[in-house]
C-alpha cells in the first residue's frame, strides 16, 4: 500500500466537518429602499403583535430608552389601573412637557415566530403612535433599524426577518401631531385672551 492510498483511506473514515454557516448580516443597502417613498423624512412606523393583539402606529425609536405606551393603547387593550405597577420617574413627552407615568406594564410583544417580554411605560400624554420601541427591545430582539430604509431586521432561527413599515401611516401620524399642536395653540391664545 502506498503511502497516498493510505491517507486517501484514512481520510474517508474520518467524520466529515460541519460546515459553517454563512454569518448573521443585519445590515442595509439601497436594494433595502425597494418599494419606499424615496427621499423622505419618515419615522419607521410598524405592526406589532402587542398583548396578543396587531397593533398599528408603533413608531420604531432607537433613541428611546424605554418603551412608551399611550393612550389609545392602553384603553385598546383594555388594561386597568390595577395591571399597573408603580413607575415613578418622569418622562418628558413630544411637547416638552414632564409628564408623569401611570405605572408600568409588562406584555409580550410577538414579532413572526419569536416572542419577548416588554416593560411599557404607561403615559397619559398626546401621541399620535400607539406605542414607542426603543432600545430595549430592539437589543433583546438582537434587531437594527434602518428609517432610511423603513424596516427593521432581526435574527431569527439561522436567518435574518424582516419588520416592514408603513409609510402612510407614519405620514398620517405626522398630520396628526401637527392638527394637535395647532389645536393646543389655539386653545392656548384662547385662555390667554380670556
Amino acid at each position: 500500500m502506498s503511502v497516498s492510498r493510505y491517507l486517501v483511506e484514512e481520510s474517508s473514515s474520518m467524520p466529515k466537518r460541519v460546515k459553517m454557516g454563512v454569518p448573521l448580516v443585519l445590515g442595509f443597502s439601497d436594494k433595502n429602499k425597494l418599494g419606499t417613498i424615496q427621499p423622505h423624512n419618515d419615522a419607521l412606523v410598524v405592526t406589532l403583535r402587542i398583548g396578543g393583539y396587531n397593533k398599528k402606529r408603533v413608531m420604531i425609536d432607537r433613541g428611546s430608552g424605554a418603551e412608551i405606551m399611550y393612550p389609545n393603547l392602553y384603553k385598546g387593550l383594555n388594561l386597568k389601573p390595577e395591571n399597573l405597577t408603580a413607575y415613578s420617574s418622569p418622562l418628558v413627552s413630544f411637547e416638552g412637557k414632564m409628564v408623569i407615568p401611570k405605572g408600568q406594564i409588562r406584555l409580550l410583544v410577538q414579532t413572526g415566530s419569536d416572542v419577548v417580554e416588554v416593560d411599557f411605560i404607561v403615559v397619559d400624554a398626546f401621541s399620535p403612535y400607539t406605542t414607542t420601541m426603543g432600545r430595549p427591545w430592539l437589543h433583546t430582539q438582537g434587531a437594527v433599524s434602518s428609517t432610511l430604509h423603513q424596516k427593521v431586521k432581526y435574527p431569527s432561527g439561522g436567518q435574518v426577518l424582516e419588520i416592514l413599515r408603513s409609510q402612510s401611516s407614519a405620514r398620517q401620524c405626522l398630520v396628526a401631531a401637527i392638527e394637535h399642536r395647532l389645536e393646543a395653540e389655539i386653545s392656548a391664545t384662547t385662555e390667554n385672551n380670556l
